[in-house]
């Protein structure tokens, strides 16, 4: 089989960007039949088909959706390969380092971090995406090259999936190709209510989408005081401001609960409340990289 070139993937990208073969040729600065050409030929060195070609456009097959996602990452290696040669054997590196995280570590574990990334580390440049976890979440842009390092909630011990050392990301957000992952802290979830509630278990329960990890979920059926949730917020900042506001009560963790203000009380659920593990996802590839390796040091730092 044939390699593909850097510009074989820059064009499965855009199609599989723009959804379309002429708006990917637009995109690029390429006619829709160079396009279409590259592709047929991408297809024929892979040996099997990557995108669906229909009047809508054009949308990845399985096999397309894999090759993107790798192509995205072989092409993103391109991109540091210059600042990673320069910066071998000094003590600094330089150039674009892409962090995905979920809001409440965005909020408040990356910036401590990137604080002391950049005193050591000026010519690191950090481009954060927040990303909701919901179906393949930090852990999924990581793996199809959106990202060089997500921030990640990990999945209890013996679950499926990409695993590291310590622990493992939903199956769906493993492919294409095994992920890393390595834990930077373990947090206990709180019941938080309307100050001085008298009966906060009497309460409505708040919640969001995002707080859904199996774990926490089998925790939450074996509780019968627990009702069924009546309110869905967006996060779990507006969870927070709504039990403030005397709406409800919530179950949130740690991270979250670094915003909460006197309007609330916090009450431990004791040994065997549930607990999440929070950590960082990247590929095997950028594992080794001199920026990646560097936030995982301050991120460690940070915990520790």
């Amino acid at each position: 089989m044939a390699d593909l070139s850097p510009q074989e993937l820059r064009v499965l990208a855009a199609v599989a960007d723009a959804g379309g073969f002429s708006a990917a040729g637009a995109a690029l600065g390429l006619t829709q039949s160079a396009v279409s050409h590259s592709v047929r030929g991408s297809e024929a060195k892979v040996g099997a088909v990557l995108f669906e070609r229909g009047r809508a456009g054009a949308r990845p097959t399985p096999a397309g959706e894999r090759a993107v996602a790798l192509g995205c990452r072989i092409l993103r290696m391109y991109e540091v390969l210059g600042a990673e040669a320069r910066g071998a054997g000094r003590d600094t590196v330089a150039g674009v380092l892409r962090i995905a995280a979920f809001r409440s570590a965005a909020l408040h574990l990356l910036p401590p971090a990137l604080d002391r990334l950049a005193a050591r580390h000026p010519g690191i440049r950090p481009e954060v995406r927040v990303v909701r976890e919901l179906g393949a979440g930090t852990a999924g842009e990581v793996a199809a090259g959106r990202a060089d390092l997500g921030i990640a909630t990990l999945n209890a011990t013996g679950a499926t999936g990409a695993t590291g050392a310590t622990g493992s990301v939903p199956a769906e957000a493993a492919a294409p190709g095994r992920l890393l992952t390595g834990v930077l802290r373990e947090e206990a979830y709180a019941l938080v209510h309307p100050a001085g509630h008298p009966d906060p278990k009497a309460l409505p329960l708040l919640d969001w989408d995002e707080n859904c990890g199996s774990y926490t979920r089998d925790w939450w059926r074996a509780q019968d005081w627990i009702p069924r949730a009546t309110v869905k917020a967006e996060d779990d900042g507006m969870v927070l401001t709504m039990v403030g506001r005397g709406l409800g009560m919530a179950i949130l963790p740690e991270l979250s609960l670094r915003e909460a203000t006197d309007a609330v009380d916090i009450t431990g659920l004791g040994p065997s409340g549930p607990v999440r593990r929070v950590g960082y996802v990247t590929t095997p590839e950028f594992a080794s990289t001199l920026a990646v390796r560097a936030l995982i040091r301050e991120l460690r730092a940070e915990e520790g």
